[in-house]
């Protein structure tokens, strides 16, 4: 379990992953940078002065002190303050709640889960996408001292079995379906026994910690509980469990299991605590202005990722910002009534969501004059988007981030009042309080504008994955810098850039080469709406390099158009070799491209092989 995860020895593995990153001794002894702190305008945090590094390490100090409480009790403060302001919106549904009216709602469901006799520590998953009921959980299972686990909403029979038995689930609330699948018919698939047993008595061979499904609806299956009757299952004795559990949880506990997106391999489950969430959402809401006026928040990006469970809900919890929920997955279009019957003054999306949304046959209709602010992340942005997004969905204080699941997920993020060079250009700065160093393949911090791998360490940094300790240790070392495994550079500024992933980066005949540079020139050819680089085998080079290219509607290209336009502009040992026309990339249900199907379908199409 947990313990297990923290107290074993750890070690590294991997050549990217040297045993004690560090400095020459001539190097530590040099001044990096000068100190200062934050300055501020009209209460937002604006960029540090004074800031010249030499070498690739920063720590940006801050004014603002993190925050020492749990999620329940911020929930509760935050309810005190707006108890009639309007929490969420889901569109779809017109389902509304109050903050006053959630905050019941959420302790009901906590004492109903006392009442089916789950401990504090114990595994929940939810699975399913955007509802009412996702919302209620997460801050519910916070209240009753529960650890919520994100089940991908997308995962089949195995995938959901699999993240199930990993962290040992004692029970599970679903929806009963998800586009083409059917929930229901998937648990009964992995536990037949649901069809003969009582409600919370489950026992079954393939996942012998489960015992209790919940099934969202009013609608009765066979085996589970409807989720309203666990809403109604608690009584006052439940209730007083719940609130003596607020003075009885620590920040440090564990709360929330993530899984990592799957992109490389089977899913491993970040295990983060109410300090690492709660903070990481307290410094995004800073960045973005949410302590100093009330915001309405436009989020289409799924809760169970960690985007739209930080980023988003949470944002509710600990600023009292309106969540408004287009619809139970992305669709462009809701998006846009969305912020505008909402008057939505900021919006969340990935770059394929906000493509998606600016491409849309109906944007034109669209009055999306309150937006202002919002994040774009989850991959990396293409410029030539940020630009639209400033200029066509009148957002000039958009703001990029960057993290990962295991920092909770935010690491870096740009300011408000940065140039639309710095927007499109780089990710912004670190975030208060969290330590960043660029390392090369020796360990040793590079100077500035240097690439390397991208290491950070600081208040959102993961316990670990759960029961896996190695897994862990090939990420964390003894002195708990997370090596990320993005290549980056960090500027003279603290601002940084992410050029590539050390898994990524194509090597052809001895050449490195960052697909991200290729993408960004490919961009700014006017028929080109989407495109992503890889590099697929080669008997002689090693690998060579293969785009994949979505072109704008009604627009038409031949392979030789673009090599054209490359040549000349980029070295040509960046040319694609390979190039394939598409409408559409395989994508996680967060929006991320996965670009290891992509080399899987080229390498089976092109039957290519790698030398040696």
């Amino acid at each position: 379990m947990l313990t297990h995860i923290l107290h074993k020895s750890v070690r590294f593995t991997g050549i990217w992953r040297p045993r004690r990153p560090q400095c020459s001794l001539s190097e530590l002894t040099k001044p990096c940078r000068t100190f200062s702190t934050s300055r501020r305008q009209h209460g937002v945090d604006l960029k540090p002065e004074g800031v010249h590094l030499t070498h690739s390490y920063y720590h940006n100090l801050t004014t603002t002190p993190l925050q020492g409480i749990t999620i329940g009790q911020k929930l509760q403060q935050t309810v005190q303050k707006f108890p009639d302001r309007e929490m969420l919106v889901f569109k779809r549904g017109n389902i509304r709640r109050t903050y006053e009216q959630f905050f019941k709602e959420c302790d009901r469901l906590a004492a109903g889960f006392v009442a089916l006799g789950l401990k504090k520590g114990d595994r929940v998953g939810m699975w399913g996408p955007n509802t009412l009921e996702w919302v209620l959980t997460q801050f519910a299972t916070a209240r009753a001292g529960l650890i919520l686990v994100n089940i991908n909403p997308a995962y089949q029979v195995h995938e959901l079995e699999y993240a199930l038995r990993k962290v040992g689930c004692r029970a599970i609330v679903s929806a009963t379906a998800f586009k083409t699948q059917d929930y229901y018919k998937m648990l009964h698939q992995i536990c037949p026994e649901l069809e003969s047993c009582n409600p919370g008595e489950l026992k079954t061979r393939n996942l012998p910690m489960l015992e209790t499904v919940i099934m969202l609806g009013e609608e009765k299956f066979p085996g589970t509980y409807s989720f309203p009757e666990v809403l109604d299952m608690g009584d006052h004795a439940h209730m007083r469990t719940v609130l003596e559990m607020q003075d009885k949880l620590q920040f440090d506990d564990p709360i929330n299991i993530q899984f990592t997106s799957g992109t490389t391999g089977n899913p491993k489950g970040a295990t983060l605590t109410h300090h690492n969430i709660l903070n990481n959402q307290w410094f995004i809401g800073h960045r973005l202005g949410f302590h100093e006026k009330h915001h309405k928040i436009c989020m289409p990006v799924p809760l169970y990722h960690c985007f739209g469970m930080v980023g988003g809900a949470l944002a509710a919890g600990v600023f009292g910002t309106t969540v408004v929920t287009p619809a139970p997955s992305f669709e462009p279009e809701p998006c846009l009534q969305a912020i505008q019957e909402e008057s939505c003054t900021a919006i969340y999306g990935t770059p394929t969501m906000f493509i998606d949304i600016l491409h849309h046959s109906n944007f034109d209709n669209y009055d999306l004059t309150s937006l202002n602010t919002g994040i774009m992340a989850g991959s990396p942005c293409p410029i030539e988007i940020m630009k639209q997004v400033v200029s066509k969905m009148h957002c000039p204080e958009v703001c990029i981030a960057y993290g990962t699941t295991e920092n909770s997920p935010v690491t870096f993020m740009g300011y408000m009042a940065d140039s639309l060079e710095r927007k499109v250009g780089t990710i912004g700065q670190p975030f208060p309080h969290v330590e960043v160093k660029i390392v090369d393949t020796d360990g040793r911090v590079t100077p500035v504008n240097t690439p390397g791998e991208l290491c950070t360490r600081g208040p959102g940094t993961m316990l670990g994955y759960w029961d896996d300790p190695e897994k862990t240790a090939d990420v964390i070392g003894p002195d708990r810098w997370y090596m990320t495994g993005d290549i980056a550079v960090l500027d003279e500024e603290g601002y940084g850039q992410i050029v590539g992933r050390i898994k990524d980066m194509i090597i052809r005949g001895g050449e490195n080469i960052y697909p991200r540079e290729i993408e960004e020139f490919l961009y700014t050819h006017p028929k080109i709406e989407d495109v992503q680089v890889i590099g697929v085998p080669d008997e002689r080079m090693g690998e060579e390099v293969c785009a994949w290219i979505k072109l704008r509607e009604g627009e038409n290209m031949e392979e030789e158009e673009i090599r054209a336009f490359c040549k000349g502009e980029i070295s040509h040992f960046k040319i694609p070799r390979y190039i394939r026309f598409v409408s559409e990339f395989p994508l996680t249900v967060t929006g991320k491209v996965m670009k290891f199907k992509m080399r899987e379908q080229m390498t089976k199409d092109l039957d290519l092989h790698m030398w040696g």
